[in-house]
């Protein structure tokens, strides 16, 4: 008796479930969209042709050349506002650390390498507000040397 009453709610369990999907199915497809329409064929004279000479691609950009000096200055404006900050400064000089050892121990220290970037950037803020714009900053370009060596071999 309990086979025949398990049996029989199974089965008004399993008919319930498909007339509830059967019925959801139903109102999914009465509120479809229509059927998108195909978009249409592009005419003939505006399809490509196979002849290489008559195609044209985009013109690339043009490259810009930078000057020496602009080069440099953009090394040290990490955020391209033509403008360098005492840490933007600060921030790049790692080299001609034995000129900043200042007590000979082979040991930059912070303090050494901070002491003398801190003052080349004053000596080289001449308006003193703190920035370097693009001409404060190429006096503090090094010097060139010009002079060819002639090798004497």
């Amino acid at each position: 008796m309990k086979r025949v009453a398990l049996g029989a709610f199974a089965a008004l369990a399993l008919s319930a479930v498909g007339l509830f999907w059967w019925r959801g199915k139903a109102e999914v497809q009465r509120n479809a969209p229509p059927p998108s329409t195909a978009p249409p064929l592009p005419a003939s004279s505006d399809l490509p042709t196979d002849v290489p000479a008559n195609m044209r691609g985009p013109v690339p950009p043009e490259a810009t050349e930078l000057t020496r000096e602009q080069q440099r200055f953009f090394r040290y404006d990490r955020n391209r506002d033509l403008r360098i900050t005492r840490n933007e400064m600060l921030s790049t000089r790692s080299d001609a650390f034995r000129k900043l050892d200042k007590d000979g121990n082979n040991l930059l220290s912070f303090e050494e390498w901070a002491h003398a970037t801190a003052d080349r950037f004053d000596k080289a803020d001449r308006n003193g507000d703190g920035i370097l714009d693009q001409a404060e900053f190429a006096a503090t370009a090094p010097k060139r040397n010009n002079k060819k060596s002639k090798c004497k071999c």
